[in-house]
């Protein structure tokens, strides 16, 4: 399989939505493509990430989301790989690989300091695959987050 990636646009929508739409309910989320659609438009619109789109004989069989980000104390852009997605039915033919590694040439050429990404401690499929690509786990600091009040 050929996997070709490129960075999505707004005429990509109607086939990254649907796969967007698998990636939340892989991560229990009701399925809601219309709403999945309106977020990526959103974001896309607004350029606060970028999404990279793999693709084999036309169809969309993969994703990935970034973040943009600054580390204040090295005054440089960070971007954060929030979104890693394959189709269940193209898995295990390097399409992850091939966006990975497609991730890291875009940062590189936006001049970004790092890419950084987090996993479940149980995604272990993810870590070998992160591990594999030559990413590090760092335990230099340790993470905190507080859930607000939705209003």
């Amino acid at each position: 399989m050929t996997i070709d990636v490129r960075r999505a646009t707004l005429d990509d929508l109607d086939i990254l939505a649907p796969l967007f739409n698998e990636y939340r309910m892989f991560y229990a989320q009701v399925s809601d493509v219309d709403a999945a659609r309106v977020f990526l438009e959103q974001r896309l619109r607004a350029d606060e990430s970028v999404i990279l789109l793999a693709t084999s004989d036309s169809r969309a069989v993969g994703f990935t989301q970034l973040y943009p980000m600054f580390s204040s104390v090295r005054l440089s852009r960070v971007w954060i790989l929030n979104d890693l997605f394959v189709a269940a039915d193209t898995r295990r033919l390097g399409a992850a690989s091939v966006l990975l590694e497609a991730a890291q040439a875009f940062g590189h050429d936006a001049g970004a300091l790092r890419l950084e990404l987090e996993t479940t401690h149980d995604n272990h499929s993810a870590q070998t695959l992160y591990r594999e690509a030559g990413w590090e786990s760092h335990d230099e600091t340790l993470r905190f987050r507080i859930e607000l009040p939705k209003g």
